[in-house]
């Protein structure tokens, strides 16, 4: 019998490519997802891609009314829910320095909810979406997960307070467990070019701006700063492909699965850094498009460079990413390509 595992924010871009992996691992996911940031059009997809039919909900995080009735008819199916996948939440680091309270409401508030309503279910399982943003300012690098946890802003210190909220809960509780995956910089999308990153407004990631300058929807990218102690002066970030992103979720699902219960952290990454000149540089070899682009002063509190130790991903999980940066590039060309307006043109649900 397969499992049946929820998944918040199951809609999203990193959501939506983790549903597809789990649905080829032969789980039954149940998405919930309010589409704040995401459209339903996306499951519609996945149902095409995979061949397997998606169940979803329209809710809020923060509904624990609606969470509470999720649980309770899966498990009047006959499928209780076993673990829970936990995505849902705002994620620019921007918008979190200029709308601090939409952030803790949304991404700390929600997590606590959904944490009773898995409580009330007796459900002990939980893979949660973390950040590298927990880390701060590097201390040393490569980060590992015993780096100290210093995060420059308040979308990093949502996710600094729900891992830790996750780990009194475990303590609370000697048969809970809750796998914390640290992302590093997830581009491209899905090989097919059927799903991928479909940002509402202004990108607020490089890689998306990078795909819709290419494709003639902005005339310019900018270049925030080059002269950073880096080989050409330009931020370094650790890069990885988002279907390398979604395997490490099965791979958590199973290790909280078959592990001792407790609190566990694991750095998602490749292991190297890619500046933004040479990630402009091989996405227009690897595509053939031109990717014209301005150099600005830097922003901010962005760090010079961050890259993962992903060892204990690989020795614990079994996890490590294995598409290059070309990989990335090309898959995140031809989705870009093939949707240039991202979702806004599909058939509403």
């Amino acid at each position: 019998m397969a499992t049946s595992i929820l998944i918040t924010g199951g809609a999203g871009y990193i959501g939506s490519h983790a549903l597809v992996e789990f649905l080829a691992a032969g789980y039954r996911p149940i998405v919930v997802d309010n589409f704040c940031n995401s459209s339903p059009d996306v499951l519609r997809r996945v149902e095409a891609l995979t061949g397997f039919p998606v169940v979803w909900h329209r809710g809020d995080v923060r509904d624990e009314g609606m969470l509470n009735a999720v649980f309770s008819q899966a498990r009047q199916e006959g499928m209780p829910i076993d673990c829970v996948v936990h995505f849902a939440g705002l994620k620019a680091v921007g918008e979190s320095v200029a709308q601090p309270l939409d952030y803790y409401d949304n991404n700390v508030h929600g997590s606590v909810v959904l944490l009773r309503a898995m409580d009330r279910a007796q459900v002990k399982r939980i893979v949660f979406s973390s950040s590298a943003t927990v880390y701060g300012e590097p201390l040393s690098l490569p980060y590992t997960e015993s780096h100290p946890l210093a995060p420059a802003n308040p979308y990093g210190r949502t996710k600094a307070m729900v891992e830790a909220v996750l780990a009194d809960w475990c303590a609370s509780d000697a048969a809970r467990t809750a796998v914390n995956l640290r992302y590093f910089n997830p581009i491209g999308a899905h090989p097919s070019g059927k799903i991928g990153e479909s940002p509402r407004g202004t990108p607020n990631n490089l890689f998306p701006y990078i795909t819709q300058v290419a494709v003639g929807k902005r005339a310019k990218l900018s270049v925030f700063g080059n002269d950073y102690p880096t080989s050409d002066g330009t931020g370094v970030r650790d890069y990885l492909h988002v279907s390398d992103l979604a395997m490490g979720h099965v791979k958590a699902v199973e290790y909280a699965s078959r592990v001792a219960p407790g609190c566990f952290a694991f750095n998602l990454g490749t292991g190297r850094g890619t500046s933004v000149l040479e990630l402009i540089r091989t996405f227009e070899t690897a595509t053939g498009r031109p990717v014209p682009y301005e150099i600005l002063a830097r922003r901010p509190g962005d760090v010079a460079q961050m890259w993962a130790d992903p060892t204990a991903a690989h020795e614990k999980l079994g996890w490590w990413a294995s598409r290059s940066i070309e990989d990335m590039c090309r898959d995140g060309w031809r989705w870009q390509s093939q949707n240039p307006d991202g979702y806004a043109e599909c058939p509403t649900i």
